[in-house]
């Protein structure tokens, strides 16, 4: 009679070895899945974050060089009003037009800053971009683990691959390995 209590003592541990091994296995399997889900959402974010802001930067950066080219433009017109003046009347009255374009062009805008505003642009694009590609890194790390641990020995085996399928990493859309063209 001890004899059949030790092999059924055998049988209820080896069930629930098995059974603690596939609680832990799939648990660990919805772990990772949720894992890369939300990597991938990660992803998807810095790309609306990209949508969202670099059209409206470079809007500002346009908007911004144009105003500064229009100041520009006048205060350089009236000074070479200067140049055609032909009696002391004319210089007298270009005189004035000069101190009165300058003195707009200060009030309007006091400090030429389409430069920095370019390079503003771009210090947020390259953080934008870099952010996006470390998001994509963060993704495929995250399938690597994934896959690994449902690849595995005993975790095929129990797991179903329906629910559980291999999962592929970022793929570039074709032609991203050619660099694009910023217009301005």
């Amino acid at each position: 009679m001890k004899r059949s209590y030790v092999v059924l003592g055998v049988i209820g541990a080896i069930i629930l070895f098995a059974f603690l091994g596939y609680y832990n296995s799939y648990n660990k399997a919805v772990k990772l899945q949720e894992g890369v889900d939300e990597k991938w959402g990660n992803v998807q974010s810095a790309y609306q974050k990209r949508l969202d802001l670099i059209p409206n930067l470079l809007n500002t950066v346009k908007g911004g060089a144009a105003n500064e080219k229009e100041i520009l433009t006048n205060v350089t017109q009236a000074r070479a009003g200067i140049v055609g003046a032909k009696t002391p009347e004319d210089l007298e009255l270009m005189g004035r037009k000069i101190n009165t374009a300058i003195n707009l062009a200060y009030e309007a805008y006091p400090n030429i800053q389409s430069t920095k505003l370019f390079q503003d642009f771009q210090k947020q694009l390259e953080s934008t971009e870099n952010e996006i590609k470390r998001e994509r890194e963060l993704y495929n790390e995250s399938i690597k683990e994934y896959n690994t641990h449902i690849r595995g020995f005993f975790n095929r085996m129990f797991l179903n691959k329906e629910e559980f399928s291999k999962k592929e990493g970022f793929k570039a859309a074709t032609g991203a390995d050619k660099a694009p063209s910023v217009k301005f």
